[in-house]
């Protein structure tokens, strides 16, 4: 186990960084006081489980079980009604 000081892990922090991530901890002292320590970070394993819901597809509403119906884009007939005919809404 490796201490340095405080300013010389600020000075030297990615140096630092790149030692604990081969592994070795770093004891970070403030005025010969252990303040901090630099571990390196367990990965984890991308199968670390089952997921219990589908991953969202973003720009969608699917993953909340919600669906566009088929006739999403077909003309709606009182809007025509109002354009194109008498004028008036079915009512």
């Amino acid at each position: 186990m490796k201490q340095v000081s405080l300013y010389e892990a600020k000075t030297h922090l990615s140096a630092l960084v790149e030692e604990a991530a081969a592994g070795e901890e770093i004891v970070i002292a403030k005025n010969g006081k252990a303040r901090a320590k630099l571990t390196p970070v367990q990965q984890a394993t991308p199968a670390s489980g089952p997921r219990t819901r589908p991953a969202p597809r973003f720009g969608t509403w699917y993953h909340y079980g919600s669906t566009i119906p088929e006739n999403f884009d077909d003309p709606d007939p009182e809007i025509e009604a109002m354009f194109y005919g008498d004028g008036e809404p079915n009512a």
